[in-house]
């Protein structure tokens, strides 16, 4: 499975990005860093600077049929800045209107929020989404991992960097699941 890392130029949760993606790596998946910009991507731990990581592919050079599932890694200002960016949140939705699985934690809902792809769906998320999600018609429950299918594809949601093996194998496993 090829696997799309949503984010934007500076502001990603290291961790929320590269555990995930090893998690893929781990179930023979194929990952690929997707961005708004070409180049490299500044990861931060919390208000930190973190490492750089290349970009595969930029939005204007890629488009949903290139992948079989989403992942949104969180961290505040990335999902921020990608809630900004039209082709961002038309990537993100492009993954529901597709029925392909998406998976995103913590920050990450704040883009599909603004995809407005969670009407009647079940989510968790950093607790400070809470409001928006209800607003966007979303139900917030406060847990490890969610797995919503009530629509037309997989959502796995999770809330924090301390959720993350259980994200992990929750989203690892529906992404299986889909390409069955």
């Amino acid at each position: 499975m090829r696997i799309a890392f949503l984010v934007a130029p500076e502001g990603v949760e290291q961790i929320e990005l590269t555990d995930p993606w090893q998690a893929v790596l781990d179930a023979d998946g194929t990952p690929r860093l997707v961005s708004t910009k070409s180049g490299r991507i500044q990861a931060f731990h919390h208000l930190d600077k973190g490492d750089t990581f290349a970009v595969d592919a930029d939005l204007d050079h890629t488009g949903v049929d290139d992948y079989d599932a989403l992942v949104l890694p969180g961290g505040v200002a990335n999902p921020d800045a990608l809630r900004m960016d039209e082709r961002a949140v038309a990537f993100a939705k492009g993954f529901f209107d597709a029925g392909k699985p998406v998976a995103a934690i913590c920050h990450a809902p704040w883009t599909l929020v603004e995809a407005d792809v969670l009407r009647g769906r079940t989510l968790t998320s950093w607790p400070s989404l809470r409001t928006d999600i209800r607003n966007a018609g979303g139900t917030w429950v406060d847990e490890r991992v969610a797995i919503c299918a009530s629509g037309p594809n997989t959502l796995v949601t999770s809330r924090k960097p301390g959720d993350l093996e259980a994200f992990c194998a929750a989203f690892t496993g529906e992404f299986e699941k889909a390409a069955a």
